[in-house]
């Protein structure tokens, strides 16, 4: 068997994918017990997290294992496997190890160094041992990636190269400042209950904030926490629990709002945020009774509309006023047919220009046919990505002059929680997953990152060695026994031939008989264990076999029991990590061993 990780990140896929992806507990839940019923899976843990989903298997084939790892991935996500292909990454044995490491290093997140990510791996592997979906060799590789993650926080300074997505998240509010300097004192308003929400709600608290405000949909939780910050005794922060329903008037009285839940649609609109902030800026900065659309677009001067007749679109209300085709916000958010009825209008209709908007470059540049080619490939376009986005401006739009932000947003939710367009709105500040992983793509990295992945380097290496070493331990075990039971049956037929034996010399005979097997196992059996530890010595095991003619059927029975080993979480850091052996066999081993050196 085989460890094999398929999977997609944010260094993979756009967060568009990631939302779409995004995996609820249930999925989660179905998602494993799908994997270890497949043919090619023994073993299943899923890590699932706002920034990546992963399926790691034990599977006996590489090229099945991929297949359906893949499919089933796709099938839980929702996403089709033509659309989720491109983005999945596909790591195999060491590979595979080394990605679990330095992801619960910090080497992967989004933020370089976060501890969050430590949490998370331990609640995928306790799920994983709940469903019994894990067996040794999950169980090894998630425990060991727990300590080496430990490791790398205690033995580097790798918390200096990036901090916990929470305060780093935080720090895009601060214009530089201290994230303390700038929270002390605000309102806080906390959506969710979960662990990256009380993350937040804990972070927000020993900031200085006055107050926390926690929603969650289930009522006990929010309280839960609410209790656990007042009575933490480390801040004096005023903390109580609302419902769900009570969040719009809270926004407005809150000068933070933090959301992380697990819902699938917005938990917040950008009408309940503009309703919150109404009032709050100076006059005529925000958005005007017309423009209070969920897309808060601004509205483009009709530069080029063609006659209203026959036109299947309600062209007006498309933006207030006029459809512009260089103007791209304009048909922003349209659906494929929509934009294929106005291709087809345009492409047959006399469009009537503006005398007031012409100019010599345009009367060159704007003519019908320009106009439907252009539309054309915006239909191109919709028909790749779903719909067109709205981050090009092609006609330049005059910049309003915004006052500071009155609401500071921060959306951690992954499908996001917070409607993108309340980044439009005036006393309104967005930070969201996506804006987060393009401030942190150039963040420098400390020299304390290649510490850590020397350690990893050295974990990866010194894991394989201890799982071929556990490869091998059954053969020896199994070895071992026929010895004992050799022995077993000389002294029974010496007894038969020599009935009047005293129970002192029966017992001395005995001895004897044993410590010279033990001597002659002793030193093939370490020898092979340690050739079996290094690189191509999976083979050892079957020369064994071979050599002593073992059954195997006998070297199975061994590793089954080995193989029990769906033990909660061990946290510890003396924990060796290497191969374990169950009940009776552990002692035969050790007892063997220490025989064969006296």
């Amino acid at each position: 068997m085989s460890l094999l990780v398929v999977g997609l990140s944010h260094r993979s896929a756009p967060v568009s994918v990631l939302e779409r992806a995004a995996l609820s507990l249930d999925a989660q839940i179905k998602l494993l017990q799908d994997t270890v019923a497949a043919e090619p899976a023994a073993e299943a843990a899923v890590l699932a997290t706002c920034n990546r989903i992963e399926l790691y298997a034990d599977v006996d084939k590489f090229h099945a294992g991929v297949a359906e790892l893949s499919t089933l991935l796709a099938q839980h996500s929702g996403v089709g496997l033509d659309e989720i292909t491109p983005y999945l990454y596909v790591h195999y044995e060491d590979r595979a190890v080394h990605h679990l490491f330095s992801v619960a290093c910090g080497l992967d997140s989004m933020v370089v160094g976060e501890g969050q990510i430590l949490g998370q791996i331990k609640d995928a592997l306790a799920r994983a041992q709940e469903l019994h979906t894990a067996g040794r060799l999950l169980n090894d590789l998630f425990q060991q990636s727990l300590r080496v993650g430990k490791r790398a926080h205690s033995e580097t300074g790798i918390d200096r190269a990036g901090q916990s997505l929470v305060t780093f998240g935080l720090e895009q509010f601060t214009a530089g400042t201290d994230v303390g300097s700038w929270a002390r004192g605000k309102r806080a308003v906390v959506i969710g209950a979960g662990s990256m929400s009380s993350l937040a709600a804990a972070t927000l608290a020993r900031a200085g904030v006055g107050e926390i405000v926690i929603a969650n949909r289930t009522p006990d939780r929010a309280e839960r926490l609410a209790q656990i910050l007042t009575e933490q005794g480390e801040t004096d922060v005023l903390a109580r629990a609302v419902p769900m329903e009570s969040v719009p008037a809270e926004l407005t009285r809150a000068d933070i709002a933090v959301s992380c839940t697990g819902a699938t649609g917005l938990v917040l609109t950008a009408e309940t945020v503009a309703a919150a902030v109404e009032g709050r800026v100076p006059e005529g900065a925000l958005p005007t009774e017309t423009d209070t659309r969920t897309d808060v677009r601004p509205v483009l001067p009709p530069t080029s509309i063609g006659s209203d007749d026959d036109c299947p679109l309600d062209l007006p209300a498309a933006q207030g006023g006029g459809f512009s085709v260089l103007g791209e916000a304009a048909v922003a958010g349209m659906d494929a047919a929509t934009l294929e009825q106005h291709a087809a209008w345009v492409d047959n209709a006399t469009v009537d220009r503006r005398a007031s908007r012409r100019t010599p470059e345009r009367e060159t540049a704007r003519t019908p046919a320009a106009d439907a080619e252009l539309i054309a490939a915006l239909v191109a376009a919709v028909a790749v990505t779903g719909r067109i986005t709205e981050l090009r401006r092609p006609e330049p739009v005059v910049e309003v002059p915004r006052p500071a932000p009155a609401l500071a947003l921060l959306d951690l939710a992954m499908p996001r929680d917070i409607d993108a367009a309340t980044h439009r709105l005036a006393g309104v500040r967005l930070v969201d997953i996506e804006s987060l992983a393009e401030v942190s793509a150039d963040a420098p990295m400390a020299a304390d990152v290649d510490m850590v992945r020397r350690i990893v380097s050295d974990e990866v290496a010194a894991f394989g060695a201890a799982q071929r070493a556990a490869h091998i331990t059954p053969t020896v075990v199994a070895l071992r026994a026929m010895a004992a039971d050799v022995v077993a049956s000389e002294i029974a037929r010496l007894e038969g031939r020599l009935p009047g034996l005293d129970d002192k010399h029966r017992g001395e005979i005995t001895q004897t008989v044993r410590r010279v097997v033990d001597k002659l196992l002793h030193a093939p059996t370490v020898r092979v264990k340690q050739l079996a530890a290094e690189p191509g010595g999976a083979g050892y095991a079957d020369a064994l076999r071979t050599l002593f003619d073992l059954d195997q059927e006998t070297v199975a029975a061994v590793s089954r029991a080995e193989g029990r080993a769906d033990a909660p979480y061990e946290d510890s850091d003396t924990y060796a990590g290497s191969a374990r052996y169950v009940g009776g066999d552990k002692n035969v081993e050790a007892n063997a061993e220490n025989r064969g050196r006296s």
